[in-house]
């Protein structure tokens, strides 16, 4: 498994940005589960969004109504909407992506690793 994120830069408050993960080594529905989770200085891990292998998504409750995580298997992509952004959503930003059944997969998941170098948003007020 191989992914690497981008799109991240800096926004004012209220804008928007989409981030994308490449993802190569699986096939996005193949028991895959994919999430986005970020960091910010000096605070741990926080998780964002999670697409399971089924389709379905979850959302930590900061960015329900606000972020939109997708997938695009042509593509070999991930992607992370992100709309109405505040200076509390500036962190660096990571995709993740692991092997579950149908069901299993949560943003909460302390085992869903990282393995890009992630991408930094900057929201500005």
């Amino acid at each position: 498994v191989q992914l690497m994120e981008s799109g991240g830069g800096s926004v004012q408050a209220g804008g928007s940005l989409r981030l994308s993960c490449a993802f190569s080594g699986f096939t996005y529905g193949d028991n895959f589960c994919m999430a986005w989770f970020r960091r910010a200085p000096g605070k741990e891990r926080e998780g964002v969004a999670s697409l399971d292998s089924d389709g379905s998504t979850t959302y930590a409750d900061p960015v329900k109504g606000r972020f939109t995580i997708s997938q695009d298997n042509t593509k070999k992509n991930l992607y992370l909407q992100m709309n109405t952004l505040s200076p509390e959503d500036t962190a660096m930003y990571y995709c993740a992506a692991e092997r579950r059944l149908p069901g299993l997969c949560h943003y909460r998941d302390p085992t869903l690793r990282s393995r890009g170098p992630g991408t930094q948003v900057t929201v500005s007020s």
